[in-house]
């Protein structure tokens, strides 16, 4: 465990001080600024106003920038420390394979999640300041929210770094799960396998496999109950989850996909070529 947290301890110093992490930062904290400089607390959607509209506004954000930053930067991990040579050095510490791919997680999560929830948290203070009412429990459960989204593309992340022999192919690879991730939003699945008569729960099924689907309809679910802008396929999912049931559903789905595909990359790594 010791070695577990030098690991952690290691990798958030490391990047603390990566030019990503400043930008990373700065996307994060400028956005939550951008919604206060435009007026976003004073404006009505939906009945929403104040800090509610802004944190709907910064989730939907967070979802498209976000699985990207983390696919990115992780996937450089492993990959990059293979072709940088470290795996030889670090076979003569003693530093167990576990600790190091664990720390490694627990430092990266850390790091990548903290932008996000300080951004947050600055949006609370201000709004505690100016007066304005803070919705907790939109708060709490959009910051878990982002909690295992953090982690799902985390562990995704891991994987493919576990996998990929190069940072080249490491980074290619996370581009383009991204991209099928955001071509299927939207349950456009849904549509094309609706054309081909295939049955909705099958359809709705699928397309929920998606995590960054998932993450949007939770989102879209706190301030629009019955789901009315995804149209039909709002049927569907509630008569399998429910409002309170499809909540819960889409903080463990993601969190699971996430420790799992983790699990997966160590079990590859330990029995992979390490150098």
């Amino acid at each position: 465990m010791k070695q577990l947290w030098l690991t952690a301890k290691l990798d958030i110093v490391e990047s603390l001080r990566a030019r990503w992490f400043q930008i990373y930062t700065l996307v994060f904290g400028g956005i939550v600024a951008l919604l206060f400089l435009f007026g976003l607390t004073e404006s009505r959607v939906l009945g929403f106003i104040g800090l509610s509209r802004l944190l709907v506004t910064y989730i939907q954000l967070t979802m498209a920038i976000l699985p990207i930053f983390v696919l990115i930067t992780t996937v450089r991990s492993v990959a990059g420390d293979r072709e940088a040579g470290v795996f030889e050095y670090l076979l003569s510490l003693p530093v167990g394979l576990g600790a190091w791919f664990w720390g490694k997680i627990v430092g990266r999560y850390i790091v990548v999640f903290a932008p996000v929830f300080v951004a947050m948290l600055g949006a609370v203070g201000w709004a505690t300041i100016q007066d304005i009412e803070v919705p907790w429990g939109m708060f709490g459960y959009y910051t878990a929210l982002l909690a295992v989204m953090a982690m799902c593309f985390l562990g995704i992340g891991m994987l493919i770094s576990a996998v990929a022999r190069s940072t080249d192919m490491a980074q290619g690879a996370a581009f383009l799960i991204w991209l099928t991730f955001l071509l299927f939003l939207d349950l456009i699945l849904l549509g094309v396998m609706i054309q081909g008569k295939v049955a909705p729960e099958v359809a709705v099924t699928l397309a929920l496999a998606n995590p960054l689907q998932v993450f949007r309809t939770a989102a879209l679910a706190l301030f629009d109950p019955q789901l009315i802008v995804l149209g039909p396929s709002a049927y569907v999912i509630l008569d399998l989850f429910g409002t309170t049931g499809y909540k819960i559903f889409a903080l463990v789905y993601p969190a699971t996909l996430g420790l799992l595909s983790a699990s997966a990359g160590y079990f590859l790594f330990r029995r992979g070529d390490l150098p």
